[in-house]
């Protein structure tokens, strides 16, 4: 669904999906014929669920004689379904008639491309557009996978079923740029290998979801730490070593200028002082000589 989402729907994308549709459907077809199930299963199972994974999941199952778990690892990948429902409410519509039958035919591309339009009446047309247009091609691609099933007895032959198993991989490659995603899908192989000598057939796919648990380790979390500060430059020259006091300002000395050693720290000033000018208060008073008056020395 990332890869679809706040994506338009135009007739080239609904049509390529249908196509995509229908193989998997096909592949679902012959993959069923080939666990030695009755022709009819994978045609009612497509009209009344149309879950897609789900399917295949539930007739491996049943092909291994787990019921049980095939009804429950539905259930469980279906469970996206509810926050789906909530996200495309006003698409399906207000009806009761609407909303069983529009939740009927939800997938994910539906709910993206209905997401992806900006108007209401835009989402409404586009989520009825993609969910039935997906429902007849799937529907199609299974009745042909049983047929060509039952006509070649060997599925794998025409690789149909590498289809669907191929798509997945397709479909997940993307996400696996991030690095939770690798560990997750890491953590959930290496649990499914190990599970698998050990449970029923279906059970460790399902327990492949405790791999999210990676998700909830701790983080180490860098303390910043203070810029070391350097030693404060000093001017050449200046009265600003060991007499000053904390926050007294410092003087240039200029040759031939007045009040050279009188004035007291505390009413040092930081402006240099031209030459020949009176610029220094005496006996510490902080008070200068006026402009015209020559310095004393």
């Amino acid at each position: 669904m990332g890869t679809l989402y706040r994506t338009r729907a135009r007739p080239r994308d609904v049509a390529a999906l249908a196509a995509a549709s229908l193989a998997v459907g096909a592949s679902f077809g012959a993959i069923t014929i080939a666990y030695g199930l009755p022709q009819w299963v994978p045609l009612v199972m497509s009209v009344l669920v149309f879950a897609g994974g789900s399917q295949f999941l539930a007739v491996g199952l049943l092909a291994a004689g787990n019921p049980i778990a095939a009804v429950l690892a539905g259930l469980l990948l279906n469970a996206r379904h509810l926050p789906f429902g909530l996200a495309v409410a006003d698409a399906v519509g207000p009806r009761l008639r609407d909303r069983l039958v529009g939740s009927h035919l939800m997938t994910d591309e539906s709910v993206a491309f209905a997401l992806a339009e900006s108007t209401p009446a835009a989402r409404r047309r586009v989520y009825w557009l993609v969910g039935a247009t997906l429902f007849v091609a799937w529907n199609i691609g299974v009745a042909l996978g049983v047929l060509l099933g039952g006509a070649t007895g060997d599925p794998d032959a025409l690789g149909l079923d590498a289809a669907f198993p191929a798509g997945l991989i397709a479909l997940i490659l993307p996400s696996l740029r991030d690095r939770d995603t690798r560990l997750v899908a890491l953590a959930g192989t290496v649990l499914a290998v190990l599970l698998t000598p050990v449970l029923p057939a279906g059970l460790p796919v399902m327990c492949a979801l405790l791999g999210l648990l990676v998700l909830l380790r701790p983080t180490r979390r860098s303390t910043p730490t203070a810029p070391e500060t350097g030693p404060t430059p000093t001017v050449p020259g200046s009265a600003g070593s060991g007499s000053a006091s904390p926050g007294a300002g410092l003087t240039a000395i200029v040759p031939g200028s007045a009040g050279s050693g009188s004035a007291s720290p505390a009413t040092v000033m930081s402006t240099p002082t031209a030459p020949g000018s009176a610029a220094s208060g005496r006996g510490g008073a902080g008070t200068g000589v006026s402009g015209n008056e020559e310095g004393r020395c």
